[in-house]
Parts: structure tokens; sequence; C-alpha cells
């Protein structure tokens, strides 16, 4: 039946499976554990109310003599029910310990294999051009997914359960017809009411987590970009735009209320049929002599019980759009297990080799790169030319492991990239330069600095190493976040030097000193520069021109074509 009520609303269930075996295979044994004690508190509770109901009618009816009053036994049904309320409690909070520490260990688990998920090449770059996204997976989505086990399969789990053994206790006192009456009837209305509000509320889980993800983004964009926008003169419409997602997750929220209101009244109906359902079977087992008088009160209060579990699923269903939409969108983050495909060891007297290489991305009309092969010795000093999207920084970041081909084999020894893009961080100057050497002291950071000319700024600074920078290194000039990413690339330890534009931004002046620098730095190292600044090829023995994603020529230093391109390249 729920396959039948999803499939009419095309809810996608696929990834729920993937999503319940990753669970297994990080807290398999403690998430059963936790599950059984569920089930062993809502099996007390039912058994509480019934057992307490027989025992106030017994104690009644023993009471209307001295007889039957002195040989009623009170201390035995009187001690289960004590030990069925502690039970219940003790059951209560073990359950809530061991489902929830379970819980938080498959999250952090699933966060890890998020994290290693996002090494692979392309997917941090993709993640990367919306930051709010990452944010959203590592908080929102990951949330979702663990209400899965916690409103969604403890619940349902623990009310089957107690259906079956209402029905089986029932078919022992009143017959097996009634029994499976109940059990099925159970089944049907305490499942199908969850799975018909979660049908209805599917569309509106995910248009929640659409509009709380925008909302979160837009406002973040206009706390962040206000400068920016009043100078567009788009503050107006930021503030439109922010007050729209909000609207959107009001509507939303007030949707899911009434679907939950519905659902919960529902529940209300059907435990007052069920109720009086017990009435009437109870007094007509009565009057045929099948049951006395406690054993009805016992069927009319366990009726009370045994609608209860079902109703705690009705806030589980509501959020099954949006655990089916996290789950979807990283399930295959999560269950894709293969290692990143990064470049291959170099063998020996090669420091970067890259043989028919294709790189494409997905919709694009021309290749990013193209039937691409070059062989680099180490030592060498080479510079990729060319116009601006002629392939310089793909070839790159395929050269570092950022990217994966297409086709074709990239082989390259332990290489770092300097990006053409200065990353820093809201953190000190001390630790933005320790992203590069952990355990270097301060002593290196100072030479590192020197060899960048960023020496004198950073000491002109009140705190010096410790000064800390704004979001995105405000603080700094642009200059000066340039040279900052350049000393962290000096205090890394890798024979390949892979630098994308390194001196753009910088002053004629300052960038020739900081490629002499650079060069000194660079002895015996292999360096690939990838640029359309003169400065920056003068550096290099060898030119590679690119156009369209190909290698289109190859010059060595003293053919007059090499001296010629480098004329052709932007002066200072």
């Amino acid at each position: 039946m729920s396959v039948r009520l999803f499939a009419r609303a095309r809810v996608p269930l696929r990834p729920l499976a993937a999503i319940v075996r990753l669970f297994w295979a990080e807290r398999g044994p403690r998430l059963l554990a936790g599950a059984l004690l569920a089930g062993v508190t809502v099996l007390a509770g039912f058994a509480l109310l019934s057992l307490s109901g027989w025992f106030l009618a017994a104690t009644a009816i023993a009471g209307l003599s001295a007889g039957t009053a002195l040989a009623f036994d009170v201390f035995t049904p009187a001690a289960a029910i004590r030990f069925l309320a502690l039970a219940r409690t003790g059951g209560r909070y073990g359950e809530r310990l061991v489902t929830h520490d379970a819980t938080l260990g498959v999250l952090a688990g699933l966060r890890e294999r998020l994290f290693r998920g996002w090494a692979t090449p392309e997917a941090a770059r993709a993640l990367g051009l919306r930051p709010g996204r990452l944010l959203f997976r590592l908080t929102e989505d990951i949330d979702a997914i663990g209400q899965l086990y916690l409103r969604v399969l403890v619940p349902a789990g623990a009310a089957v359960l107690l259906a079956l053994v209402a029905g089986v206790g029932l078919g022992l006192v009143a017959g097996s017809g009634p029994g499976i009456a109940l059990c099925a009837g159970l089944m049907v209305v305490g499942l199908g009411l969850p799975l018909a509000g979660a049908r209805a509320a599917y569309r509106h889980s995910r248009r929640r987590a659409y509009a709380t993800e925008s909302l979160r983004a837009r406002a973040i964009d206009l706390v962040a970009g206000q400068t920016e926008l009043v100078m567009a003169g788009r503050l107006p419409a930021q503030c439109e735009a922010v007050a729209r997602a909000d609207r959107t997750l009001a509507e939303a929220d007030l949707a899911l209320n009434r679907i939950e209101t519905r659902v919960g009244a529902g529940f209300g109906i059907a435990a007052s049929v069920l109720v009086a359902g017990a009435l009437l079977l109870a007094g007509a087992l009565a009057r045929q002599g099948t049951i006395d008088g406690p054993v009805a009160a016992a069927l009319v209060l366990g009726a009370l019980a045994v609608l209860e579990p079902f109703a705690g699923l009705r806030r589980g269903a509501l959020e099954l759009g949006r655990i089916l939409l996290a789950a979807g969108r990283l399930g295959p983050r999560l269950t894709d297990r293969r290692p990143m495909r990064g470049p291959l060891r170099a063998e020996a007297g090669i420091a970067v080799r890259v043989s028919r290489v294709d790189l494409r991305q997905r919709a694009a009309h021309r290749a990013l790169l193209d039937d691409v092969s070059l062989t680099i010795l180490p030592g060498e000093r080479v510079a990729l030319v060319g116009a601006s999207g002629a392939g310089k920084s793909s070839l790159l970041g395929l050269i570092a492991g950022e990217r994966s081909p297409t086709d074709g084999t990239v082989e390259s020894l332990c290489a770092t990239l300097l990006t053409q893009r200065t990353e820093l961080f809201q953190d000190t100057v001390r630790d933005n330069l320790r992203l590069a050497a952990p355990a270097a002291s301060d002593d290196a950071l100072w030479e590192a600095l020197t060899a960048a000319g960023l020496a004198a700024d950073i000491a002109g600074l009140p705190a010096g190493l410790d000064t800390r920078l704004g979001e995105g290194g405000l603080g700094l000039s642009g200059g000066q976040g340039r040279r900052l990413a350049l000393a962290r690339l000096l205090l890394r330890d890798t024979p390949v030097w892979l630098l994308d534009e390194p001196t753009e931004g910088l002053d004629g002046e300052t960038a020739r000193a900081v490629l002499a620098r650079l060069t000194a730095c660079a002895e015996g190292r292999t360096l690939v520069v990838a640029t359309h600044i003169r400065r920056e090829a003068e550096l290099c023995d060898r030119l590679l021109v690119m156009a369209q994603g190909r290698i289109t020529a190859r010059l060595t230093r003293g053919e007059p074509a090499f001296d010629a391109m480098l004329a052709s390249l932007r002066p200072d």
C-alpha cells in the first residue's frame, strides 16, 4: 500500500534504502538496541494501562463483599503495575539515551563521508560556486537524514510490534477473528493515516526546504554585500527577495501545520471508534460469559493505548519529504566510496606527463582541453601562454589533481597549485600561513613573508602575525592578499609548483621583486606558470602556446619565435 501511495505522488523511495544501509554500517547494533528499547517502552505502557484497568475493576468487585475482599490478592498485581511503571520510565530514558547517541554517531560518520566525497576532483569546485549550499548540506540536510531513524523507523517499528502483540492478546481472549481484525485495522489506519499525510505533505516539505535554503542564502547576501548592493541600486530588490523567500517559507509551514492537524484529527476519530468498538466487544463477550468485568475493563483501557505509538508517526510523516529530498541530494556523495582519481605518480626522470588528455564539462559545447600532451622534466620552467579561456587554468587543475580528465592520463610528482583566486580566511595571519605548513615556526613564516615581499607590511601591523583578518582576508589590500597566498606557496615543500598568474594585481615594481624572490626559492623545483604577462613568462625556458583547449606551439628559449611570443605578451 505504501509503495502505491508514494508511486502516485511520484515520491522517490530508492535513496532511503541506501541511507538505511549507511545507518546500519555506521551504528547498526546500537540502532537496533534503541529500537528494541522503544518497543519495550511501548509494550510496557500498553500493559500498564490494561493491567491498571483490570486491577481497578477487580478491586472494586472484590470490595463488594468481605469474603472476596479478604481472598483477593492485592499485592501481586500492584507489584506488577509498579514494575511496568518503572520499566516504562526506564525504557523511555534508555531509548532516548541510546537512540540519540546512536543518531549523533551516525551523523558524525555521514559528515565524514561527505567531506571525503567532496574531496574528489570537481566536487569542491562545483560546491565552491554556491558556498551556501555547502553549509546547508552540512546542517539541514544531515539533520533531516537523522530524523529518518528518530521520527520514522523507530516509531513505526514500535507501533507495528504493539499492533501484533495487541492482536495476539485479543485473539487469546476473544478468538482469532477479532484479533486478526484488530491487527489489520491498526495496520491500515495506524500506518495509512501517516502515509496519506506524508503524501499530502511531500510537495510542501520540499518547498519548505528550498525556501529555508533560499532565505538563508539571500539573508547572508543582504548582510555581507549591502555595500555593493547600495552602490548597484539593488538593495530594495534584495530586501524584496528576502521577504519573498520568507513568505514562501511561511506558506509551506502553514500548509504542513494544516496537514498535521488533519492527521491528528484522523487519529482522534480512529481512537474514538476503536474505544467504542472495544466497549461493544467487551459488553458482548461479558454477556456471553466469555470474559468477566475486570478483563472487559482491561480491553477498553488497552484500546486507549494501542493507537498512541501510531499517532507519534504523524510528525515523521510530515518530515518524510524533507528526508527524501536530503537523501536524494546527499546519497551519491555518501554512497560513492571510489578512491579519488588524481594524477598518477610520475616515473623517475619525469616531473609532469600529460598524455592525450581531454577535459569536458557537462552541457558545454566545446571541450576545455582537447587531445593535450606534454612532458616536463624535473627542474624545468614552463609557461602556458594564451588568451583567457584557452585552457591554461584547466591544465594546471589537472596536474594538481583538482580536476579529473574525461580521457587520457596525467602523471605528476607532488604539486602545489597557486590559483588565480586568493583564498584567505577569517583568522590570524599566522594561521592563514600555517594552512600550508601547520608545524612551521614563526621564523619560517617570516622567511616566507620576506620572500613574498610582504614582511614589512605584516611587521607594520599592530599585532604582527597575530593580526586577525576579516572574511575573505579583509584588512589586506588585493596585492597584499596575493602576496600572502604566495608566501603560503613558499612554505610548501613540493617538487612541482603550479602558478596561475602569480603576480596578477601587483604593481610592476613589486611584481618584479616578488618574481626575483620566487625564482631564488624555486631553485631545483619544477615550475609551470599560466600567464599572459611578459614578466612571468620571462622566468621560463619553454613556452607552450594554447588556444581553444589545444597546445598550438612549443617554443624554446633561443628560438626567434620564443622572443617574438614574449614580445607579444602584455607588458607590466
